[in-house]
């Protein structure tokens, strides 16, 4: 019984110090070592686009009877792409053509009545002249002067009456005028032509297809807007700016690096995914790019000549700016809040305030970790 109580305790001692061992032993950690001329990228996934892209369609309607390019052809400026059916528009501009004309023949007229009109006023005042000099000399009775008069007022409103009737025809001149412009501009929008120089990227129809004004015949871009929009982690965007330089991998081509510039970046960031768009122009990419293929960019932010940083999965409670990591101490383990900056595209923030000195951090959360605990740093790997 005594034997058994003696081995009792000594499996109680050993236990004991087992246990003071486990916890006391130092635990081997990771530090983060500061680094020198640190460059800071921030990652984000996209597209290749294109800025000028225009669905083009005829502000008519009517059948489509020619298709003169087809994908992948460049086209020029005023180059024309289709034509719809154009007989009933031009039956319309030669009705306007005949009512132009007939107009012109009325103008004729009446401008001819005008002059008539003139030579009546002339001989009947001519004649008015006659009898009041006739009635001055009492050679005339005064009833004829006033007959004389009076057939030169008729004169005169006849005059005024054909006047203002040249003035009726040529504002229906000008009418028909008007017309006969908009039939051909009507004429003229039965035939398609490229807006810009540019690259088809989609034909949409087919000739002998009905289509409305409006539909989409041609997909067109202009080649020279070709640029990769991206979308970047709202927690990282507040370090975008115009000008950034950035690389670009494309999806078709993983082994080649392409180098961009932030050209444009959106006010509005995506609502459900928390992301913001920026779009870069490139100065080396392929001549031949996809539109809508996958794309990653990388966006330099901005360089440190020596930098501390933290992977973020070293880091509790981390809001953005402040959070707390595990440092060395004098050889034992201590939790520090510390204030952090910039991240890159490796999940690192920067330290920018805080830390003890003597003090480093350590890489990840060590399992076991405590408040004092001993430590000891990892070896580096050779």
């Amino acid at each position: 019984m005594r034997r058994g109580l003696i081995f009792g305790g000594a499996a109680v001692v050993a236990i004991g110090i087992g246990a003071l061992f486990l916890s006391e032993r130092p635990l081997v950690v990771s530090i983060v070592e500061p680094e020198s001329d640190t460059v800071l990228r921030i990652y984000g996934l996209g597209t290749v686009e294109a800025r000028i892209l225009s669905k083009v369609g005829f502000e008519v309607g009517a059948m489509l009877t020619e298709l003169s390019v087809d994908d992948g052809d460049a086209v020029v400026r005023g180059q024309d792409l289709a034509a719809l059916h154009p007989a009933e528009q031009e039956a319309r501009v030669a009705r306007a053509e005949a009512a132009l004309a007939a107009n012109a023949a009325n103008l004729a007229k009446a401008e001819a009545a005008v002059l008539r009109a003139r030579a009546v006023l002339a001989q009947r005042e001519a004649a008015n002249r006659r009898q009041q000099d006739l009635v001055r000399q009492d050679v005339a009775s005064i009833q004829r002067a006033e007959e004389a008069q009076r057939d030169v007022d008729v004169a005169r409103a006849d005059l005024a009456v054909s006047e203002a009737e040249v003035e009726v025809i040529r504002a229906q001149g000008a009418d028909a005028a008007a017309a006969l412009r908009l039939e051909k501009t009507l004429l003229a929008h039965h035939s398609l032509t490229a807006p810009y120089d540019a690259l088809v990227v989609a034909r949409h129809a087919e000739a002998g297809a009905v289509v409305k004004a409006g539909d989409p015949i041609f997909t067109l871009i202009d080649p020279e807007t070709i640029w990769i929009q991206a979308y970047v982690d709202e927690e990282r965007a507040g370090q975008l700016a115009l000008g950034q330089p950035g690389t670009i991998r494309l999806r078709s081509r993983p082994g080649d690096e392409f180098h961009g510039t932030v050209s444009r970046i959106g006010l509005e960031s995506d609502r459900v995914n928390e992301e913001r768009r920026v779009w870069l122009t490139c100065g080396d990419c392929p001549s031949e790019m996809f539109l809508g293929e996958q794309a990653e960019v990388r966006i330099t932010t901005g360089t440190r000549e020596r930098a501390l940083m933290v992977p973020e999965v070293a880091i509790a409670g981390f809001d953005g700016h402040l959070g707390k990591v595990w440092t060395v101490q004098d050889g034992r383990l201590h939790e520090v809040e510390l204030t952090f900056g910039a991240r890159d595209d490796r999940g690192r923030v920067e330290v920018t305030g805080g830390l003890p000195d003597g003090a480093t951090v350590v890489a990840a959360p060590p399992k076991g970790a405590d408040e004092g605990r001993l430590a000891r740093m990892a070896e580096p790997a050779s």
